[in-house]
């Protein structure tokens, strides 16, 4: 009940709303790509069509790992508004020669031009809303408002699709995408934006690997490690073998896997919406504990369709069990900024959400080029049986290495010595050589490592 009065008072800044609606359009577009490329591999592939994809969608996962964070770590050098600009008309032009390619090969050059271009807009596109929403609350209301459209295209890229696809082919999806990225290069033309003040005084390696730092450091955030894993294990079913189930298994048409995707994104917004009230109840951990059981349900339940003797029920079942995986995917994905707002001094929130930006896509680096090969080789059932392995491996190491006891306030000791007292605030000296404090816990410059419990307290380890 609360989110619409935060987000209308958001958009009162209009050049938020402009870059706001640019990167929703662009989301849309992309959203539609998704749909159109799987098409676009089967009718040129055919069988081979998930070998295709988790090809193409490997190469995307490369870019974003790689190209991403060094143009984070640049990304205050750069004149942003004429950059952005350039990268949505180069998506633009990318999207609209996939029509007219008839070799592989080609959607492979394509795909690693326009994903390189979308890797290099979302850290620059990260970096300007600070500038933009200087004020604090506003700036974390707009990284809520970032997911919200994400959720929202996954739920409606491919209802549009479905429909569109009802009345033309889809090669025309691509034509829809370059108009979004053109109207986002349009939006973004018009906005202010203002170039970064930031001195950079930091070295390349220390901006790249300061939000890693946090990562490694931190317990609840080595558990978001384990399922990012989770969540590209059975997205990877959703996004490569939709295509040639719904075509090959189901004998559906190009709607059919529209819908499908559909329901995966049906599944997605339900749990999204409803997420705020429990979350402020009991918290991110249990609520992405249970995303990552109900994702290891649908894949046990992909696994038993693939094992499945014809009938139309199948249809109905898949249904169902692409929407247990939106559901599961969103119960992990929405808290996942609460937890890094949490685990993150605001000077260092930049680099912590790029390094969540390259460490989730490392995951899917893995899972799609392992889905498209085991799919064209060995059929889904083995495919889906190695998926849910690495689903219940990633799922381990998070309920492990996300301690159940996870306060935000920590009272702790720091060794005379070990920190200018100065930077202590009302830290009390104890008589056996200790500063003791209470605060919100986090790794940064003072608290290079996570506290441990010795026989004097909790106690912050010098470094090594």
């Amino acid at each position: 009940m609360q989110s619409a009065p935060m987000l209308t008072s958001l958009f009162r800044n209009r050049d938020y709303l402009r870059l706001f609606t640019a990167q929703v359009s662009g989301l849309f577009g992309t959203g539609l790509t998704t749909v159109a490329l799987g098409l676009l591999a089967y009718d040129l592939a055919g069988g081979a069509a998930a070998a295709v994809l988790g090809t193409a969608l490997t190469i995307k996962m490369l870019m974003y790992v790689t190209v991403a964070p060094v143009v984070a770590a640049y990304a205050h050098r750069l004149p942003r508004r004429g950059f952005l600009t350039g990268l949505h008309l180069v998506r633009a032009a990318v999207v609209l020669a996939l029509p007219f390619i008839d070799q592989i090969w080609q959607i492979y050059v394509l795909i690693a031009i326009l994903q390189t271009a979308s890797a290099a807009y979302t850290p620059t596109y990260q970096a300007v809303i600070p500038d933009i929403l200087p004020n604090e609350r506003e700036y974390t209301r707009a990284l809520s408002a970032a997911q919200l459209a994400a959720t929202m295209e996954t739920l409606l890229s491919p209802m549009l699709a479905a429909a569109a696809l009802t009345v033309m082919s889809f090669h025309w999806l691509f034509v829809g995408t370059a108009i979004g990225f053109a109207v986002s290069a349009v939006l973004v033309l018009t906005t202010r934006i203002p170039n970064s003040t930031a001195t950079g005084g930091d070295s390349f390696r220390e901006r790249i690997t300061a939000g890693v730092r946090i990562f490694v450091a931190t317990p609840r955030l080595r558990g978001l490690l384990g399922l990012n894993l989770v969540v590209a294990a059975a997205g990877s079913v959703i996004m490569v073998d939709t295509v040639n189930y719904v075509r090959d298994t189901l004998g559906g048409t190009q709607s059919g896997v529209a819908m499908l995707l559909a329901a995966n994104g049906f599944g997605t917004m339900l749990v999204a919406l409803s997420l705020p009230r429990v979350l402020d109840r009991i918290g991110a951990r249990p609520v992405m504990l249970t995303g990552a059981a109900t994702l290891l349900t649908g894949l046990a339940a992909t696994i038993a369709l693939s094992l499945a003797d014809a009938g139309d029920w199948r249809w109905v079942a898949a249904l169902a069990v692409w929407a247990t995986v939106g559901a599961g995917t969103a119960a992990i994905l929405t808290p996942t900024g609460q937890v890094l707002r949490r685990s993150s001094r605001a000077s260092d929130r930049p680099a912590l959400f790029a390094a969540q930006f390259s460490l989730s896509h490392l995951a899917w680096l893995l899972t799609y080029p392992v889905t498209g090969l085991l799919t064209t080789t060995t059929g889904f059932t083995v495919t889906w049986v190695t998926l849910a392995a690495l689903a219940t491996a990633g799922t381990t190491v998070a309920a492990r290495m996300w301690p159940r006891e996870d306060p935000e306030v920590i009272t702790h000791l720091h060794p005379v010595g070990s920190i200018d007292p100065e930077r202590l605030g009302d830290a009390e000296l104890r008589a056996d050589g200790f500063y003791v404090h209470t605060h919100p816990y986090v790794i940064d410059a003072d608290h290079l490592r996570w506290p441990v419990r010795t026989r004097r307290g909790l106690e912050v380890p010098t470094a090594a």
